[in-house]
């Protein structure tokens, strides 16, 4: 703890020296001007980041290439408060947010949530998120309740596609070849992407975009013998389990003076193939033979995406926007008895697993009164989902239990210039759930623009998170067992304030973004798993816990024509109290993140170098460990060992960027498994020592890139 925060206080030091070193310089306000990035999330129509009332982190395009990034998980493991959790036997990747997993934060393409397996907008599998056609990438952090509705306790991440090229016609294709460790063969080892995009401007009006992405992972043995391995040794199978990904979309773009159009259109295609390592022998004694099998499962999810939107601005001067989404993501399970030797299946079914069917449509209209120091918007959002879950409600969806559920919302808030340099954004929305009770959400933003390149931004707000699939219909109920979900639960609440200071500074051809956040999020009525019955022992989902987390986060840029330079650091402290119990620890635990990353461009050689660099201490939290002679749990620290990211690049271009290659490495620390420890409550049991499986080891890629304009 001693170290964290001599770390933390050295990056504070940075800091404030930044800031007041660079306090006396004069900004050139055409410099600015040029400088200022242009955002749409959580915005009555697009404005400078600097208008903005809202802190909002932009990922560009150049980052994206410059990572070779194929995925939003490949590419978001270097953002402070972000954290990439995969699971290598599901083949999933979701994020925690502010130490809040994937059910706390949206995720939206182009301000339209995407769908999930069970949800929208949330639960997110980050790897089936293809980066091609998108353009940029807006993280909000801190409650967008008001803005985006249930689920965005902790921020939204919003993903900016492409609506448009300079030039008549612009045909991109690439082939990315990349090792899994040291693990590496044409098509059966390593992975193997491969792209292509067409894009066509048929007039000033009309532009269309067409693509076609597949990336295929064979997998990670670490030390396992894959499918054809039919000995029962437990060595059969993977350790990240194969998968294939299709992913095709298509855009058409019309734009006018004061009117635009966009309709996008999405298929995803994922097989992820499972070899259960248990192998049955199948021995035939007249024979003397046998026949090795194993129960080995294909699940295949297909996703469908129709968006539309249209904005513009009538003849009275009011801005509008509409959106309109149709999405549909299914997941098949294929389960057979795979005999090893002969290649045969026998005993084969074939289900649908999961199921989500969304209809999403959102409007608002502002600037209805012409007036320089005050506007307003109003606005109005529906979403109605139906699916089921087999995983995570067991055998209530095998009776063929499908769940609806209706949300309609109106919203409004206003901007209020109190000066050229106040501004204050006030906000509330009313969600009427046909599952659950009604909400009413409230916020306030407010912006400050200071002398010498100060911005003071605040935000308070408050959100809440549905109860998902799993805490609402687990049933789970045998000789052994007894745990249920729960039809009655509330929705957690949630409230967050955040505050940020940042100084831009320019000196000649040198910019600096010095920026320092304050963080605090409180969830009440938080749901968990907790024993309702002693005897016999059963366990149900109950709103018991609350969440509470404060941070500070240093982030520092600067920028020459030459080098883009970062660096920061946060500390976060967070206590998680389960109400229901006599021995709960609220204590607050403490972890701290540090990034770093460096690109050096040589113009005239059309090369970028860049590394980055992130590392995560200790993570701590308190677990059960046992009861005590009252029949009330214990508990004792679980602490997750800390470590480092690191990927370096080099991308160069060839005939005025027409032939793009990108070298690099990713995992160059080489990290696989990190440790877990927990050390129980006195002599109740002894340590235990286990392992979170995070990489698959360092590996390197090879990306080449042909564009061609015309």
């Amino acid at each position: 703890m001693i170290l964290n925060k001599k770390h933390f206080f050295i990056y504070f030091s940075i800091f404030f020296s930044g800031l007041i070193f660079s306090q006396g310089e004069e900004q050139d306000i055409v410099k600015v001007n040029n400088l200022e990035e242009v955002i749409v999330t959580g915005q009555y129509s697009p404005q400078s980041i600097k208008k903005s009332a809202h802190n909002v982190i932009v990922i560009k395009r150049e980052q994206i290439e410059n990572q070779a990034a194929n995925n939003l998980a490949d590419l978001l493991n270097f953002n402070l408060n972000l954290t990439i959790i995969p699971n290598s036997q599901t083949g999933k990747s979701t994020i925690s947010f502010f130490g809040l997993d994937s059910q706390y934060f949206n995720i939206l393409i182009d301000n339209i949530p995407l769908v999930s397996d069970n949800g929208l907008g949330n639960n997110i599998d980050l790897t089936q998120i293809n980066l091609d056609d998108v353009e940029r990438i807006e993280i909000v952090e801190g409650a967008m309740g008001v803005e985006y509705g249930a689920n965005a306790v902790s921020g939204v991440i919003n993903i900016i596609t492409k609506k448009g090229i300079d030039s008549t016609w612009k045909i991109q294709t690439s082939l990315q070849e990349e090792s899994v460790s040291n693990e590496y063969k044409w098509f059966d080892e390593g992975r193997h992407i491969q792209a292509l995009n067409i894009g066509h401007n048929f007039n000033q009006n009309w532009f269309v975009r067409a693509g076609i992405n597949r990336n295929q992972f064979a997998g990670f043995y670490n030390d396992k013998q894959g499918k054809n391995h039919y000995l029962n040794d437990g060595l059969r199978g993977y350790d990240w389990l194969p998968k294939t990904q299709i992913n095709t979309n298509a855009l058409l773009n019309y734009k006018k003076k004061n009117f635009k159009l966009f309709y996008k259109f999405e298929y995803f295609n994922e097989v992820i193939n499972y070899h259960d390592a248990a192998v049955r022998a199948n021995i035939d004694t007249q024979s003397q033979t046998s026949n090795p099998s194993a129960t080995d499962r294909i699940f295949t999810t297909n996703r469908f995406v129709n968006n539309l939107n249209v904005n513009g601005q009538l003849n009275s001067g009011a801005h509008y926007n509409a959106s309109v989404s149709y999405q549909q993501q299914k997941r098949r399970l294929n389960e057979f008895n795979y005999f090893i030797l002969s290649k045969e299946k026998s005993n084969e079914t074939d289900e649908l697993y999961q199921s989500s069917s969304v209809f999403f449509s959102k409007g608002s209209i502002n600037n209805l009164v012409k007036n320089s120091s005050y506007n307003f918007l109003l606005g109005y959002e529906t979403r109605l989902i139906t699916g089921f879950d087999t995983q995570a409600s067991g055998n209530v969806t095998q009776r063929d239990k499908k769940q609806s559920q209706n949300n309609y919302a109106l919203f409004g808030s206003s901007e209020i210039n109190l000066s050229n340099n106040m501004l204050l954004r006030p906000g509330i929305r009313y969600e009427y759930n046909s599952q659950f009770q009604s909400k009413l959400l409230g916020s306030i933003s407010a912006r400050y623009l200071m002398k010498n390149g100060f911005e003071l931004r605040g935000n308070i707000g408050t959100s809440y998170r549905t109860p998902n699939f799993e805490e609402l219909y687990y049933y789970f109920v045998d000789s052994n067992h007894d745990v249920r979900g729960n039809e009655n639960l509330n929705p957690e609440n949630g409230f967050t304030a955040f505050i940020n200071l940042k100084k831009r500074s320019w000196f000649d051809t040198v910019s600096l973004l010095n920026t320092f956040k304050i963080s605090y999020i409180d969830i009440k009525d938080r749901i968990d798993l907790a024993v309702i019955n002693t005897t016999p022992l059963q366990f149900q989902y109950i709103n018991i816990d609350a969440y509470k987390l404060w941070g500070m986060t240093l982030e520092n840029r600067l920028k020459t024509n030459h080098w883009t330079l970062n660096l920061g650091a946060t500390l976060q402290g967070i206590s998680q109290i389960a109400n229901a119990e006599a021995n709960s620890k609220n204590d607050f635990l403490y972890s701290l993140q540090v990034n770093a990353s460096g690109t050096y461009r040589i113009k005239k050689w059309q090369t970028a170098l860049t590394v980055l660099l992130k590392h995560n201490g200790k993570q701590q939290n308190y677990t059960a460990t046992g009861t005590d002679s009252n029949g009330n749990a214990l508990f004792s620290k679980t602490t997750t060992d800390a470590y480092s990211w690191l990927d370096a690049s080099i991308k160069k271009s060839f005939l005025n960027k027409t032939v793009q290659v990108t070298i690099g490495g990713r995992n160059l620390l080489d990290v696989t498994n990190v440790n877990i420890s927990s050390s129980a409550n006195e002599a109740i049991h002894a340590s235990n020592n286990n392992s979170l499986l995070l990489g698959y080891g360092r590996s390197y890629y090879l990306k080449l890139l042909y564009n061609l304009k015309f």
